[in-house]
């Protein structure tokens, strides 16, 4: 009875990581909400932000709440957050709807991150944590990869995109259920977390250095996911609803790579791995300044996601190893660099409407493969 209640629990917290990945609908529904309410490439661009600002607001305060009020409570108070965020643009579709619902998203998914991973460790110990971490990290890349097609299937059958809120809410709902009948023990923390003990650690020149990582690698990741449509939009002429599959293709080739660097990182080291990926990275950048055909443009989209799918996680784990002792602080301090999710797009949208094309969104994402290209040779961590 134990196992079979250990295995429900795992699956429960595992399913989590599925609601995880709803943000990166962001990047897919950007194009929408930009067509159907006319607004500018600069405008457009702040979409993403209302998702991805509140990783810079709230990923600190919800390690310390969470400390009081348990891990479990707090992702199922995420869950209700994220419902009730999915609901609104279903009862009222207009931009101010779509801009507060992302906000809840982003609102949701920061207290998600923060809490998720963390309880994980409450139902799986030992050597299995780390191919369960991986594991969650592979379902949320598939739930990022799923949510174009949601998109899709809710347009073609409902005839309207937004109706990808509402099964949003359902598959939420149907994820906080399951978590509130699983019986998760918790150990109570050691100590207590605190603004100064967090935020002190950037004086380490070494944690600086990757918390700078993490706010580019995911600058990145958001950006990829945004310019994915626009490209074929602009290059391929493609409609608003087919270019969505653009993001699909990202997300498709990032699920992948995150299975062969699970594999590759167990073998190679982190760092060389991470500088390997990186390099390739800057070529697939180079090459999206100049193709137009469509096959080209998937294959470089794609070659991008695959190659940087797992540097989130060398990045986060090198900071772990660099202060073992500061493991909580460090680990609320990474979910925070999340934020540059918020900071890119806008930069994007900006340089796109300058340049007149969205060359000037691939020069904004090259610049941040050319800070992760220098944190890679900059880092130095042991036995690696």
């Amino acid at each position: 009875m134990k196992n079979k209640t250990s295995l429900s629990a795992l699956l429960a917290v595992l399913f989590g990581f599925f609601i995880m990945g709803f943000c990166d609908v962001v990047g897919m529904a950007t194009s929408y909400v930009k067509n159907d309410f006319g607004l500018s490439e600069t405008l457009a661009g702040f979409i993403p932000s209302a998702v991805f600002f509140w990783f810079l607001l709230l990923s600190v305060p919800t390690a310390i709440v969470m400390n009081k009020i348990g891990r479990k409570r707090t992702v199922l108070v995420s869950m209700v957050i994220t419902i009730v965020g999915m609901m609104l643009p279903f009862i009222s579709y207009n931009l101010v709807s779509c801009m507060v619902a992302f906000a809840f998203l982003g609102i949701g998914n920061t207290i998600l991150q923060v809490s998720l991973n963390p309880l994980l460790t409450n139902v799986v110990k030992g050597d299995a944590l780390t191919s369960s971490l991986t594991g969650g990290q592979v379902i949320k890349a598939i739930s990022s990869f799923c949510g174009p097609f949601i998109a899709a299937f809710a347009l073609s059958f409902f005839g309207s995109w937004e109706y990808l809120f509402p099964i949003f809410a359902v598959i939420t709902l149907i994820s906080t259920l399951w978590l509130l009948v699983s019986p998760i023990q918790e150990e109570k923390p050691d100590s207590a977390s605190s603004f100064g003990a967090t935020f002190g650690l950037l004086k380490d020149k070494t944690i600086l250095l990757l918390f700078l990582g993490i706010v580019f690698v995911v600058g990145t990741d958001v950006g990829m996911n945004t310019i994915a449509p626009k490209l074929l939009i602009e290059r391929c002429g493609m409609a608003v609803d087919a270019a969505g599959f653009g993001s699909s293709v990202y997300f498709a080739c990032r699920t992948v790579g995150a299975f062969v660097g699970t594999a590759l990182l167990a073998k190679y080291s982190p760092v060389k791995f991470f500088r390997i990926n990186i390099l390739i990275a800057i070529l697939g950048m180079l090459a999206l300044f100049f193709v137009n055909d469509l096959m080209l443009i998937y294959t470089m989209i794609g070659l991008v996601g695959f190659v940087c799918s797992s540097i989130f996680s060398v990045i986060y784990s090198m900071a772990l190893q660099s202060r073992p002792d500061k493991a909580n602080e460090i680990s609320g301090l990474m979910i925070t660099g999340v934020f540059g999710g918020a900071i890119v797009p806008p930069l994007m949208g900006y340089a796109t409407d300058l340049v007149g094309s969205q060359n000037g969104s691939v020069a904004v994402i090259l610049v941040c493969i050319l800070y992760l290209t220098y944190c890679s040779f900059g880092i130095k961590v042991k036995n690696n």
